[in-house]
């Protein structure tokens, strides 16, 4: 079997790195903007889509609140990288959120961030990928009829870069991360030059487009209300922005002054991007409507079922550019490409967050682990598991999916922020230097309006979206909560279970005597050699055991066990429904019935095979007495192997192969422990 998954696995993500290479994995800031930012980023592709559609409820008139709705989303953005940047600092060993919470909240508090994170990651990856595909399929019918199959088949593209191990993922995304980037400035800069300089006028494809209204006339607390719920809507863009501070660790060295960089460079592209498109969207009159077949009038008719509504900025981009002009279709295949590749912030965000949890024995074990390429492959793919299900349930609609997004994000940015305030508190109280107190009682103040601000925000969130979708969101965090609260009960239970007493107990009292017990079918060779093993134990009492399923061969059996004169006796069990298991359980049971002091030890001899398929032919009567021996308090089993020509085979081949994994190879723990307290106070 490994011969077989050894080769397309180092085709696939390339060969195992010592653990020793760990730095040679860590990301410059350059690197780290697109790995870690790719999500905030891309969110301006279908965040001013989101808040327009929400206005478009009470009609066009509605679209000049757009502005102030941008102005409170830049200041929430700024308010929430300020915050970040001190969490950073103070807790730079890669637990984020999660730590900080844990820390100065308690196990609950950071519990709960840690499953609306988990949450978040999941959606994150569903979002975009779903939101790319609606991208690409305007131009590519074929995705659109199969939207479900591509967008599962994008996150397992996408599942397979990770594994490559971030430093790679990083190289392949920075490019059209970088190029999206750019061509929205370039969209920016030429769209404030045509309208300001040159006085031309710019035109959406839908500006001659009228919206019916499905509310007209709003005012009062309906019209407060569909400004929040824009507003909330809006805010799609701060997702992701938590992720760099949990993968401070990723980060070359000063780590925590580089990710604050990365924070404060990725807060001021995100912004400048977001409010561009919007002033874009107002000055070429983009019109987009939740239901547009029927709220979407052209020429006093409904555009109808097979209308397509374009994105904001590819409707602006149209309008900037031109249709089918280089920078217009630049700019469209970057944007479907960045928002594939925004998933990627979840990619490094989960399975850091996932092994931190594991480590602290909320998740299993396995999470903790580095893979071939030095990255925690088991939450890459139980990241991919979880966001293909999310897809395949949702039909890849980003409008359905939409819904159930941002509230996992606020609910930590809030608690986050809560601790950070806990944090500078306890700080205060024992620092007597002036200029260190300034610093904290500056960064509380930051941390303080954070968390007013967020908190705030999730309310409103939680308000106008429950019914939309959020209440999915909720139970997923509550599920979470659930399934890691119980795993920790587990490891908790199993660890006070086995704990060794500083006293003799039973388990360190040696056995009053020891019953060996080997099984046999045949006389053959590795019959043989297991009873010469067990004559080298020196047991008390030593027997060979068989089950009689077929008369004949038992007395075959016999006839040659005294023909050769094998002084160990033969004991052969009778099995009238020609069970093999049962009977020897039973018969174990009972030498432990008679003697509850004595140990028994029972002894399988085993072929050893070089192929895959030969394991299917041999051993399955060992594997099912060894699993059923395994629940007998006092029996050992053990296993006599005998190696087959077709393992010494397998063995030559293996050693011609430099990188070859022996079976069974199993790796144990991070290339580098997470430390448990803060290096830095301050």
């Amino acid at each position: 079997m490994s011969k077989l998954t050894d080769v397309p696995k180092r085709i696939l993500i390339g060969r195992a790195l010592r653990s020793d290479r760990l730095g040679e994995t860590l990301l410059p800031k350059r690197i780290a903007l697109p790995v870690f930012a790719s999500d905030p980023l891309s969110s301006v592709a279908y965040a001013p889509g989101e808040v327009l559609l929400v206005l478009s409820i009470a009609g066009v008139s509605a679209y000049h609140f757009s502005p102030w709705i941008a102005v409170a989303v830049v200041v929430l953005m700024f308010t929430v990288v300020a915050s970040y940047r001190q969490n950073v600092h103070a807790y730079p060993s890669g637990g984020g959120d999660y730590e900080v919470a844990t820390t100065n909240l308690g196990p609950r508090a950071g519990l709960t961030v840690a499953s609306a994170l988990l949450v978040d990651y999941v959606l994150t990856v569903a979002v975009s990928i779903a939101s790319g595909i609606e991208n690409l399929g305007s131009a590519v019918p074929f995705v659109v009829e199969h939207k479900v199959f591509c967008a599962v088949a994008v996150i397992v593209l996408l599942t397979l870069m990770n594994l490559r191990g971030v430093k790679e993922s990083g190289k392949l995304f920075a490019i059209p991360t970088y190029v999206f980037v750019a061509g929205v400035f370039i969209m920016i800069a030429w769209g404030a030059f045509r309208g300001l300089v040159l006085g031309d006028t710019m035109l959406a494809p839908t500006a001659e487009y009228h919206i019916k209204a499905e509310h007209q006339g709003l005012a009062g607390f309906a019209l407060v209300f569909l400004l929040l719920r824009a507003f909330s809507s809006g805010c799609a863009a701060l997702t992701g922005v938590e992720a760099i501070s949990n993968g401070v660790p990723a980060f070359r060295k000063p780590k925590s002054k580089n990710a604050a960089t990365t924070l404060a460079a990725m807060g001021l592209l995100a912004v400048t991007m977001f409010c561009g498109i919007i002033a874009l969207a107002m000055t070429t009159k983009v019109r987009m409507a939740e239901n547009p077949a029927t709220d979407l009038i052209h020429n006093g008719v409904a555009v109808g079922a097979d209308y397509v509504q374009n994105p904001v900025i590819s409707q602006v981009a149209e309008a900037v550019f031109g249709k089918g002009s280089f920078l217009f279709i630049l700019l469209a295949a970057a944007t479907a490409l960045v928002l594939f590749l925004a998933a990627n912030t979840a990619y490094n965000g989960f399975p850091l967050l996932g092994s931190i949890l594991a480590q602290d024995r909320y998740l299993p074990r396995q999470l903790h682990t580095r893979g071939d390429r030095l990255a925690f492959s088991n939450g890459i793919v139980l990241l991919a598991g979880a966001a293909s299900m999310l897809v395949i349930i949702y039909g890849a609609d980003s409008t359905r999916l939409i819904q159930l997004y941002i509230v996992g994000v606020f609910v930590s940015f809030t608690l986050s922020q809560t601790g950070m305030v806990r944090h500078w508190n306890r700080h205060l109280a024992s620092e007597t230097d002036q200029a260190k107190r300034t610093h904290m009682i500056r960064s509380r103040a930051i941390n303080a309006f954070g968390a007013f601000f967020t908190g705030l925000v999730l309310v409103v969130v939680l308000v106008t979206k429950f019914t939309h979708g959020a209440w999915v969101a909720l139970l997923g965090m509550v599920i979470f909560y659930a399934t890691m609260t119980a795993i920790r009960k587990h490891y908790d239970r199993v660890a006070e279970e086995l704990a060794a007493p500083e006293g003799p107990t039973d388990d360190s009292v040696r056995p009053s005597r020891v019953h060996s017990v080997v099984l046999v079918s045949k006389i053959h060779r590795p019959a043989l050699r297991a009873l010469a093993y067990a004559k080298l134990l020196r047991s008390d009492t030593l027997e060979a055991l068989s089950v009689n399923v077929d008369p004949a061969e038992t007395k075959t059996l016999r006839d040659e066990w005294e023909r050769r004169g094998i002084d160990v006796p033969l004991k052969v069990l009778d099995s009238p429904y020609r069970e093999i298991t049962r009977p020897v359980i039973e018969y174990v049971k009972g030498l432990r019935k008679e003697s509850p002091r004595d140990a028994v030890s029972v002894i399988i001899p085993e072929y050893v095979v070089g192929h895959w398929y030969e394991h299917l032919l041999h051993n399955q009567s060992a594997l099912r007495l060894k699993g059923r021996l395994l629940f007998t308090p006092g029996v050992m089993v053990t296993s006599v192997p005998y190696q087959l020509e077709s393992s010494e085979a397998a063995k030559l081949r293996a050693r011609k192969r430099q990188d070859w994994n022996a079976p069974g190879a199993v790796r144990r723990g991070p290339a580098q422990e997470r430390p448990k307290e803060p290096t830095q106070k301050s």
